[in-house]
């Protein structure tokens, strides 16, 4: 939404235009989740109940903002005005934050929301309110007209803005006897259940009963109590239904999935706090794009404090939840929160709790589709811990799942080492950018024929844990690309075709290929393929491509060519070379090959192409 046009009005009202943009994101959320209606009240009482929360919070430190006594979120509908008003007694918004705060729509990017929501199941879409921030705008579902006034504590000023949702909105002075917000929603002709008390209770139960603030309904002339206002977490467990459980993790993840996992406890001794945890069932829409550090929601004595403390570290970021103690003062600061001891234990305690909940189920056979369901969301980012966590390292290695030459089933790492050849040393492995890709590799060959298992890793935190991790139950990982010379150990199949000579060919390769390898030599490796890239002394070939896109200067690391000197085109290439006959250009386009199949840029594709059909155009001569 845009403040660029502005036109005066009579008595000081102000009409703000919207964008055309926004004008089509106002329209998918009226009409694309018309199914879902009644989470506009949802989302309008969580609003309220964050703007109470900020209010308390700062009456800390400033007096003026106390909060009446009788504080509370009214909803109070009028069925002969057809009108319906949510009111609190938060902090309220000043004119400018009225301006920015509903004069801006979807932060995250109005056209990645629509985007988003088109391409979303039905019954997914109600999820991407709480996570584009348009909540407030699903009041327009059931409203031809939206007003809000509000008033800050300590000032005397109000102000009104006022919408339709199709064109424009207007700011102007107004008045309000306490600080606060009213919403007042113009209710549509097809929205009557929601000027009905009973339906507008049903809502509440539903979707806010575990919210601390008081919620009253109007009901004749009386304001009468709609939800229970315990916090959840700090109920017994016994009395809690999985129903619940379920509403609250929807309510504080933004997700409308059943979660993975609940996880509610009461930490007692030197540091004590109540925890309710959940490990989702699916991955967020905008998983990948969200930030890296733990949201998970702080409470001092069941006040909500911050949902920047990260209680988790980043590898656990996608665990949603509450961390409830009264051992930290109400008016923690942040740099508090980054020194004190006491969020230091909190965080150790929590961690190992998720940790030990995630391997206890990856040892559930009986529930394995709902590990690997979790595993296929969320274990990406759960590898990072096995690259930047010394503390988990080894635990985290013990319970991931990785794809492997042995089938279609993802393995660990114990699966692999019980399936060892006599006398292996290593745990086996190679990354890359695409698993079908990685399956198919001609690196691969030799140790398929041998019977050897290779771990295929193709996800981006692939190529950096396994140097960190280094072994596992004393066995070496080794990237194949860069282990030459093991193969040999092992007992390989009756060799097929004559081998070449290469004495006189690798020279000839190395002079024709000067600077762009490292070296050329033959390879036990290859079964089907004439040649193969590897490399030796630095990064892993994927980890050079990972480094260059990110914009990152490399030093020169050339690769190393391998030839497969059984291969019909290596053995006719030698007869070139002994025959004096030059192989400048078939080696130029071997190296072009092996870059190729190894999923490597070309330095010079144009050369490529016309190296390679001169060569065609001759042997077809």
């Amino acid at each position: 939404m845009s403040e660029d046009t502005v036109h005066a009005q009579p008595q000081g009202v102000e009409q703000h235009e919207f964008s055309a943009e926004v004008g089509r994101l106002l329209d998918l959320v009226v009409h694309a989740l018309y199914s879902e209606r009644e989470i506009f009240l949802r989302e309008l009482v969580a609003n309220a109940a964050d703007a109470s929360d900020k209010r308390r919070f700062e009456a800390l430190t400033d007096a003026t903002k106390a909060l009446p006594a009788d504080a509370a979120i009214r909803i109070h509908p009028d069925k002969e005005a057809r009108l319906l008003t949510i009111s609190d007694d938060g902090a309220g918004m000043s004119r400018d934050e009225l301006a920015k705060n509903l004069g801006t729509i979807a932060r995250s990017g109005t056209r990645a929301f629509g985007e988003k929501l088109s391409d979303a199941k039905p019954e997914d879409r109600p999820s991407l309110i709480g996570q584009f921030g348009v909540g407030f705008y699903a009041a327009f579902m059931v409203a031809d007209r939206v007003e809000v006034t509000s008033r800050q504590p300590g000032t005397d000023v109000a102000w009104k803005w006022s919408s339709d949702g199709k064109g424009a909105y207007t700011i102007e002075p107004a008045t309000r006897e306490k600080p606060g917000t009213d919403i007042v929603l113009h209710i549509k002709s097809d929205a009557d259940d929601f000027l009905d008390a009973w339906r507008l209770r049903s809502i509440v139960r539903k979707w806010a009963d575990h919210i601390s603030w008081p919620i009253t309904i109007r009901e004749g002339d009386e304001d009468k109590s709609a939800n229970e206002g315990t916090a959840l977490w700090r109920k017994p467990k016994s009395e809690i239904t999985p129903e619940q459980y379920t509403e609250f993790y929807r309510h504080i993840a933004h997700q409308f999935d059943e979660p993975y996992a609940t996880l509610h406890w009461s930490a007692e001794g030197t540091t004590e706090f109540t925890s309710l945890l959940f490990i989702p069932g699916a991955r967020p829409f905008d998983f990948m794009e969200q930030s890296r550090e733990s949201k998970v929601h702080l409470h001092v004595r069941r006040m909500f404090i911050t949902d920047e403390a990260e209680l988790l570290p980043a590898w656990l970021r996608f665990v949603q939840g509450v961390v409830d103690t009264e051992d930290l003062p109400l008016n923690v600061s942040r740099e508090m929160l980054q020194s004190t001891p006491v969020l230091a234990r909190i965080r150790k305690a929590v961690t190992k709790r998720v940790v030990n909940e995630i391997r206890t189920r990856s040892k559930d056979t009986e529930n394995a589709a709902g590990f690997a369901a979790f595993w296929e969301n969320f274990g990406p980012i759960v590898k990072e811990g096995i690259w930047e966590d010394s503390d988990y390292r080894q635990e985290l290695a013990g319970f991931a799942r990785f794809r492997s030459t042995h089938g279609d089933d993802p393995v660990t790492l114990d699966d692999y080492l019980g399936r060892m050849k006599p006398g292996q040393e290593a745990i086996y492995y190679l990354t890359g950018d695409n698993p079908e890709a990685l399956a198919a590799s001609a690196q691969l060959e030799g140790y398929k024929a041998r019977g050897v298992e290779v771990l295929l890793l193709s996800d981006p935190v692939d190529g950096f844990w396994p140097e960190r991790l280094s072994s596992y139950q004393d066995k070496l990982l080794k990237n194949v690309s860069q282990s030459h010379g093991d193969l040999e150990k092992f007992e390989a199949p009756a060799p097929t075709g004559e081998a070449a000579d290469l004495m006189a060919l690798i020279p000839a390769l190395k002079e024709a290929l000067g600077d762009d390898v490292k070296d050329v030599r033959g390879t036990e490796r290859l079964v089907g393929s004439a040649v193969v890239i590897t490399s030796e002394g630095g990064p892993d070939l994927m980890m050079q491509r990972m480094m260059r896109r990110s914009g990152q200067t490399l030093p020169p690391n050339p690769p190393i060519l391998e030839l497969n000197p059984r291969h019909p085109l290596i053995r006719d290439l030698a007869a070139r070379v002994a025959r004096g006959e030059s192989v400048v250009d078939y080696g130029k386009v071997l190296l072009d090959v092996a870059r190729i199949q190894d999923g490597e840029p070309l330095p010079d594709a144009a050369a490529f192409t016309q190296k390679l059909t001169a060569i065609l155009a001759s042997t077809l001569a």
